[in-house]
């Protein structure tokens, strides 16, 4: 089935059931249609999703025919969709043309929906921040390659973070995808073995970017959370990019998390060409915080050796990756298996979301 006939067959199960109740949640408030705007929503359980990053559209990509095996109904790009780093548009359109049209990757466009955030590579500059001079033209760019319609909330604001809504009433799950590059603050550099050090005063998101994010978490129906950045956030110890390297602005998101408690909460991430699992305790939430970091379809570090992470749950992997989520909708509570997988789908890790 190609991508076309996807969509009219997902619109006619839509439009041939009952349509859900509005969405009483922040941006969401009249999201009726199966994408109205960056207001979306899907009638279908969302049982099998599917992320990773790190994907050089010029390298071998071997991934792809194991992750479509999956049959994921959502891919989550987590950033470095493609490694662009020029301020010429000409040029990064040009790669995500050649990405898009890589048989792998189009195999898994025909029956998955696909959505995504960046990180700096496919941004347009190397550990970029708001400071990148092409940072609007690149974001145009990048919704192109995910095919965000032209009328679509995200295209008429500042920013690339948007808003998903999967699965009927009682088995919601809300993706929202955060765009750390496009407001980020400028990172300081670090020593003794560092790239970069804490700077308290930096900001991640932008004031407009934290007010829609309040929004969308306060009050929330979903069952299940998946909050998307392209650089980590739990992790603190490693001196490369993180959210812990602007402390002030990680702790400001642990204390949303609190006040709003959302169900569920598991971080997704990538940029670090490694993948592992971390765990936290925010105090104030009913449950635990996990993160998945999933980095490295194209290439990986694969001699990372033990790299410290006191949140880490399992081991680093240091092999080409992909993450997976399944969920079961059978019992009163949601199942969540969290996984890393690699080549021959072997499975690197896996956890179960409240053990």
């Amino acid at each position: 089935m190609n991508r076309y006939c996807f969509w009219i067959v997902m619109m006619l199960l839509v439009t041939s059931c009952k349509q859900p109740e509005a969405i009483k949640s922040g941006a969401n408030a009249d999201a009726t249609t199966l994408y109205e705007g960056q207001d979306f929503e899907w009638e279908l359980p969302l049982t099998t999703v599917a992320l990773g990053s790190c994907n050089r559209q010029d390298l071998e990509q071997p991934m792809w025919p194991f992750i479509v095996g999956q049959e994921p109904q959502l891919w989550i790009w987590l950033g470095d969709n493609i490694y662009g780093d020029s301020k010429d548009m000409a040029v990064l359109r040009n790669k995500y043309l050649k990405q898009k049209a890589h048989p792998g990757y189009r195999q898994l466009r025909e029956n998955t929906m696909i959505i995504g955030t960046w990180d700096d590579h496919d941004f347009g500059i190397n550990d970029g921040g708001k400071e990148f001079s092409k940072k609007a033209e690149s974001r145009d760019l990048m919704l192109d390659f995910l095919d965000v319609p032209q009328d679509a909330e995200v295209r008429k604001r500042e920013g690339a973070y948007q808003a998903f809504i999967f699965g009927p009433p009682g088995q919601r799950v809300k993706v929202l995808l955060l765009d750390a590059r496009y407001f980020r603050d400028k990172l300081k550099r670090g020593a003794g073995g560092k790239k970069y050090a804490p700077n308290p005063e930096g900001d991640v998101l932008g004031e407009e970017q934290w007010s829609w994010l309040e929004q969308e978490l306060t009050d929330s129906p979903a069952q299940i959370h998946l909050i998307g950045s392209g650089i980590q956030i739990i992790p603190e110890e490693h001196g490369f990019e993180k959210w812990a390297n602007l402390p002030t602005a990680r702790q400001r998101l642990f204390e949303l998390l609190k006040k709003t408690n959302p169900a569920n909460t598991i971080f997704l991430s990538g940029d670090r060409h490694i993948a592992e699992i971390s765990k936290i305790q925010i105090d104030g939430m009913s449950g635990a915080v996990y993160e998945i970091t999933s980095s490295g379809l194209t290439h990986s570090y694969e001699s990372v050796g033990d790299e410290p992470n006191r949140h880490r749950v399992g081991n680093i992997i240091g092999q080409k990756n992909f993450g997976l989520l399944k969920i079961d909708w059978s019992k009163e509570k949601p199942g969540i298996v969290i996984e890393v997988r690699g080549l021959d789908n072997a499975r690197f890790l896996q956890t179960v979301v409240g053990d």
